[in-house]
């Protein structure tokens, strides 16, 4: 493992191996926050085609180390919004966290056009990642530090 991440955008031939890497993350590092039924829930929706929709309607972007991909994030608007914005499926292989993998991937997206048009970005963050988000300067929205109908928190950072 290095210092020497590269960050690009995806490509639809990533689709695989980023697909596999969230797969890989949701059943090692964030079975230990839920259910087995809720992460194979969540598994269904990360197929390589379901990446691949999802990158169609997001910038998303996946992080290098030595030409395997080691995580990804992505950003979009905030249900259609000019003014607002969202950070969806950030991972990061297990073998790879606290790394400063997610951190890059953080600053990747806090340089992209949604994030720069937006005064408020959104994270619906997952209970394993809230601490992650916290450290990145993202606070509870409206104060609500309970996970929501869908076992997630959200958060928001003003810019």
């Amino acid at each position: 493992m290095s210092d020497n991440y590269i960050v690009r955008r995806f490509q639809n031939s990533d689709a695989d191996e980023v697909s596999k890497l969230i797969i890989k993350t949701l059943r090692t590092t964030n079975i230990k926050d839920y259910s087995k039924e809720y992460i194979e829930n969540d598994v269904k929706m990360f197929t390589p085609d379901g990446v691949i929709k999802r990158a169609s309607w997001t910038h998303f972007y996946v992080i290098e180390d030595e030409k395997a991909i080691v995580g990804c994030g992505a950003i979009g608007s905030y249900w259609g919004k000019e003014d607002e914005s969202s950070l969806f499926n950030i991972f990061v292989l297990p073998e790879y966290q606290g790394k400063g993998v997610g951190r890059k991937i953080i600053e990747a997206l806090e340089k992209d056009e949604y994030f720069l048009r937006a005064k408020r970005v959104e994270i619906p963050a997952s209970i394993t990642a809230c601490e992650f988000y916290k450290k990145m300067g993202y606070t509870y929205k409206n104060g609500i530090n309970v996970v929501d109908e869908e076992q997630l928190f959200r958060l928001e950072k003003f810019r």
